[in-house]
């Protein structure tokens, strides 16, 4: 694209907004340095919206290690957690009726041992 002076006029990325861009390219910017723990962890203290916005970015620009700081963070935020607290914790309701909920826990058994 910037070969054929596409860039020009902007590169078209219809899947990842301008604030979503900006926090990209925050990450990339501080990336460069090799003392990052900290700074990860803040980069990724934000509002859910903002959190989910990053990890559907990431995966459409492919940038693994974005991807892979977002995934970790998740996996830090559940783990513990019975399935009535990771649902509180990402707003997630239950529309399963008990019949329903029961039947689900039966066909995945192992996920509750």
């Amino acid at each position: 694209m910037i070969e054929d002076d596409c860039a020009d006029n902007g590169i078209p990325l219809p899947n990842v907004t301008n604030k979503i861009l900006s926090k990209v390219i925050e990450y990339y910017k501080k990336h460069v340095d090799d003392e990052l723990k900290a700074w990860d962890a803040d980069f990724v203290k934000v509002d859910q919206a903002t959190f989910f916005d990053l990890i559907l970015a990431a995966n459409y620009l492919n940038i693994k290690s974005l991807l892979d700081l977002i995934c970790q963070t998740v996996a830090d935020m559940i783990v513990g957690k019975n399935p009535e607290e990771i649902c509180k914790t990402f707003n997630i309701k239950n529309d399963f009726t008990p019949e329903e909920e029961d039947e689900v826990c039966r066909e995945n058994q192992w996920a509750f041992e």
